[in-house]
């Protein structure tokens, strides 16, 4: 009866079952396909085009969920978090469906992590990506390339918390999976955030190591933004093993790949970077410069509040070094809102211990003590 109605009325019968068109159906299907594969390359303006003016209708949740994973994808890149939860909720209500499976349920619970991370809801991203992981573990369904993603950014949090073994674990957890898959771009990814590990507990060579492998297996997947971000981390490394001319050098290369890949988040890191070297050179008028280029990159990122912190943080010592103490004490209290947003106790330190110093410099010993008290109290981890 519907084809028949259907042909009489010039239209296809899913038209008068649906209210879409087959031709409509492929249509969306095509353009939903162009965003996951946008957002696969990190081309996240193609991906934002592609989305634009899509309508879904209920006879197509499978289009919608893809369609919203790739668009928190997006929004989460271009900094707008909130967006991206809301996505991600719908998402959440859809994945309940029959149709899917455990394994699309963790993928929302694994991205709502991520975002929750981006947020410095450093609890609330734990409790979902422990879910997701289980989820998916319980499945039963081949998702190790998922689980090991999961995993990785679980580290990301323990680190946060500063509770460097659970990152450990989960690290080589990932690694584990990734290279049973032999997914060399995971690999990458999860090879990144164990030289970070590695790095936070004071193993340098072996960050630096670990960091070479995965700035490579990036070059060989032509992944420039990663690419460019190992840049950054290395020239960390670098000056923190004495190398300054070595890590100006990975700076600036990371500041230009930052620049060709249009990413203003990523050109802030490198700026901020090169504030930290310079200021270590006693370079304080070019690091107050640069710090201040990078917080106007960073203007409104939330999803970057850590590197806002650091970033205030270098501008501040800079003042504090040319004897612009009111404008120092300023900037760091500005740097201490920011960091003690991050739950973490060894970021909010850094802003006590910045305070600290400059009670010094106007004499205030008693002032001084308490909050270097304050910052090493943070750091305990037994108080009673």
């Amino acid at each position: 009866m519907l084809a028949w109605l259907g042909e009489r009325l010039g239209v296809d019968a899913s038209f008068l079952e649906t209210g879409q068109s087959s031709a409509e159906y492929a249509e969306s299907e095509a353009a939903v396909a162009r965003a996951e594969a946008a957002v696969e390359g990190q081309q996240f303006e193609e991906a934002r085009e592609a989305l634009s003016g899509l309508r879904f209708t209920p006879d197509a949740p499978e289009l919608e969920f893809r369609a919203l994973l790739a668009d928190s994808w997006t929004r989460s890149y271009f900094g707008e978090q909130r967006q991206a939860l809301e996505a991600l909720a719908r998402a959440r209500e859809l994945s309940e469906l029959d149709l899917f499976t455990d394994v699309e349920r963790s993928e929302v619970l694994y991205r709502m992590g991520v975002v929750r991370y981006q947020l410095s809801s450093i609890n609330s991203a734990i409790s979902l990506l422990t879910e997701a992981y289980d989820l998916a573990t319980r499945s039963g369904l081949p998702c190790d390339r998922l689980r090991s993603h999961v995993l990785e950014w679980r580290s990301r949090c323990s680190r946060r918390q500063r509770d460097f073994e659970a990152a450990r674990e989960d690290i080589e957890l990932a690694l584990e999976l990734a290279e049973g898959l032999e997914d060399t771009l995971t690999i990458a990814h999860v090879t990144f955030q164990a030289s970070i590990v590695a790095e936070r507990g004071g193993h340098w060579l072996r960050a630096r190591a670990l960091a070479e492998r995965a700035k490579e297996l990036y070059e060989a997947h032509g992944d420039r933004i990663n690419m460019g971000r190992m840049l950054n981390n290395l020239g960390g490394l670098n000056y923190l093993l004495g190398k300054s001319d070595d890590a100006v050098t990975h700076l600036k290369q990371a500041f230009s790949i930052a620049l060709e890949t249009g990413s203003d988040a990523d050109a802030a890191q490198a700026v901020s970077s090169l504030a930290q070297v310079h200021l270590g050179a006693k370079e304080y008028p070019l690091a107050e410069q640069q710090a201040r280029h990078a917080l106007e990159l960073l203007s409104g990122r939330e999803d970057f509040i850590d590197e806002i912190g650091n970033a205030q943080i270098v501008l501040g010592r800079a003042l504090l070094e040319q004897d612009r103490l009111d404008e120092a004490e300023t900037v760091f209290d500005e740097a201490e809102a920011s960091l003690q947003q991050l739950s973490s106790a060894s970021h909010a330190a850094v802003a006590w211990t910045a305070q600290g110093d400059l009670a010094i410099r106007r004499g205030d010993a008693e002032a001084a003590a308490a909050l270097y008290r304050r910052a090493a109290e943070a750091l305990q981890d037994v108080r009673f």
